[in-house]
């Protein structure tokens, strides 16, 4: 799939020709307005832009600096392609946050051999910060990056906030008996059912082997959902050689309340709930308030 370049630039004949040698390896939107290259940036997935500097209104170091201060697009890498050559407006276009700064006239190649090199840095970028927030054999958070995110949800709007506890029934015993590589499909499947069920707001993540967590604002019946996930487990084999395997989960279900301070502490009543799960039987939801 091509990568999408926002090209910005107030006279219309730059736009043409700037988009004229960038069109055949990539999507390219562009604008002669500084507002409409905000709107386009916030509301479209860009991967690059170019931006001219000198420009009616609001200069390119402005919208820079707008884009840089807003979450949705702080990390789209800006080039600065103007005829502003002197020293002070260099080292600004860096202080607002382009990764690079290309003179009037420019060289074709010489500014396609950077947008290339800048595109690859941040797919590098986002590779790193992957592996670094996710569990890469389910594609859910990782432990810490779930805390992390939990937490921010917690703080910033804790209404009708809910934790929820998941272990896989057994699986020591699925391990022991069919070996660690199907342990594995069975958290895969476990994980892949979830993600199928739950919101795209839901924070989910792998807290250790076989426990995921969940935390989500509610406004419906949230243990009936949770039991809609139980069920669809229930009823899940996982194909191997000759043989389906069958696996439950045992669930912890919490809500927050005045006395609990942080995440955490949400966290560690649906754990309780989900200790009383297993203890009684397994294959089920406790929902207590504690």
């Amino acid at each position: 799939m091509k990568e999408t370049i926002l090209i910005v630039d107030d006279i219309d004949e730059n736009l043409y020709f700037l988009k004229m040698f960038l069109v055949n390896d990539y999507n390219v939107l562009s604008t002669t307005d500084a507002k409409e290259a905000i709107k386009i940036a916030k509301t479209k997935k860009i991967d690059l832009i170019v931006l001219d500097v000198i420009m009616p209104e609001i200069d390119g170091f402005e919208v820079c600096n707008i884009l840089k201060n807003n979450s949705k697009t702080k990390k789209i890498p800006v080039i600065f392609v103007t005829s502003k050559i002197d020293e002070k407006s260099i080292v600004q276009g860096y202080e607002m946050g382009a990764v690079d700064y290309v003179t009037k006239p420019y060289k074709q190649m010489e500014l396609l051999a950077k947008i290339k090199t800048h595109l690859k840095i941040k797919n590098l970028i986002e590779k790193l910060e992957y592996v670094a927030t996710h569990d890469t054999m389910t594609d859910t958070l990782n432990r810490g990056e779930f805390f992390k995110l939990s937490q921010q949800r917690f703080d910033e709007n804790s209404d009708n906030l809910f934790a929820v506890m998941i272990d896989i029934d057994n699986f020591k015993q699925i391990n022991d008996t069919y070996g660690h590589s199907v342990g594995d499909q069975v958290i895969k499947e476990f994980a892949n059912i979830v993600k199928g069920y739950i919101k795209k707001d839901t924070i989910f993540g792998r807290i250790g082997g076989e426990e995921f967590a969940l935390v989500c604002n509610c406004n419906e019946d949230i243990a009936n959902k949770i039991e809609v996930i139980r069920k669809a487990i229930e009823m899940t084999c996982v194909l191997i050689p000759y043989q389906e395997i069958k696996f439950t989960i045992s669930i912890g279900l919490s809500n927050v309340t005045d006395k609990h301070k942080n995440i955490e502490d949400v966290l560690k009543s649906a754990d309780y709930n989900l200790y009383e799960a297993k203890r009684s039987g397994k294959n089920k939801i406790v929902f207590r308030e504690r």
